[in-house]
């Protein structure tokens, strides 16, 4: 057995000093004691996650409408034309709250551009490995596992006003966190708020158009483990699927994409 655990500890060590490099960690694998292994033991937890795939989200009971929405050719192609669009997204967006607007925004004509904020790795003390892809793409999620990666357009230092009509935030829980911190995405949305110009944002994203402080008397509605902060921010919550309150439109959940892209919809078709 001791022979196993030796093997393991060469194995995980190696891989750990092989995505390490770049933090410059010395750690030699045939140096580990029993009692090195024993406390990663106690670190390390399995790697099994709850997930929700897009096909078990369209198929399951009670969301035909979210189906339908889907699978139901447009009928019109034009709708959108020569409206910009801009999705504000980071790292831990919930999948098909990004995917699923966007792709109904293009099939109605709209250019979409996705925006991120600018490239900031993490010191080499925190121990964080990203891939070299990190600089160009922001990874997705489906609930709490990360399912892939996203190409984006531009980064939020990058963007002005002038250049959208609207701009939409997706939420999962970790993409709204990243954001919020970010000077650039927070500046862009107050600069947007003041424009007039509608703001959309879905799930736990409203939670940065509060860290924007633009929610003051403002009607919402957003992720149900979010709505003390939106209320805590001066908004006024509803637990509905939409709700638009001048330039602003918010949803609480994947289940509301469609009747949250519709209203997004509606409202650039009506100005």
């Amino acid at each position: 057995m001791k022979n196993l655990k030796q093997i393991f500890a060469t194995v995980f060590f190696s891989a750990f000093i092989a995505i390490s490099s770049n933090a410059q960690v010395k750690v030699h694998a045939n140096q580990v004691t029993d009692h090195e292994l024993t406390v990663m033991n106690q670190l390390a937890t399995p790697s099994v996650v709850s997930v929700m795939p897009v096909s078990a989200l369209l198929n399951a009971p009670g969301n035909e409408a979210l189906r339908a929405f889907f699978f139901t050719p447009v009928k019109d192609r034009n709708v959108l034309k020569g409206k910009r669009i801009a999705v504000l997204a980071a790292d831990g967006f919930e999948e098909i709250e990004l995917t699923g607007p966007v792709w109904y925004f293009k099939e109605l004509g709209a250019q979409v551009d996705i925006i991120a904020p600018k490239y900031n790795p993490a010191p080499a003390r925190y121990g964080l490995s990203s891939p070299e892809m990190a600089k160009t793409h922001i990874m997705a999620i489906q609930y709490l596992q990360p399912v892939g990666w996203i190409k984006f357009d531009r980064t939020a230092d990058q963007i002005k006003v002038s250049d959208y009509d609207a701009v939409f935030i997706p939420g999962g829980a970790w993409n709204p966190d990243n954001l919020r911190y970010d000077k650039d995405v927070i500046k862009f949305i107050q600069d947007f708020n003041k424009s007039g110009k509608l703001i959309a944002a879905i799930c736990h994203a409203p939670v940065v158009l509060a860290s924007a402080d633009i929610l003051k008397g403002r009607k919402l509605t957003g992720y149900w483990n979010i709505q003390s902060d939106l209320k805590n921010a001066g908004g006024i919550v509803y637990d509905v699927p939409v709700v638009t309150d001048g330039n602003i439109i918010t949803s609480r959940h994947p289940i509301d994409v469609a009747d949250f892209s519709k209203a997004v919809e509606n409202w650039l078709t009506k100005k």
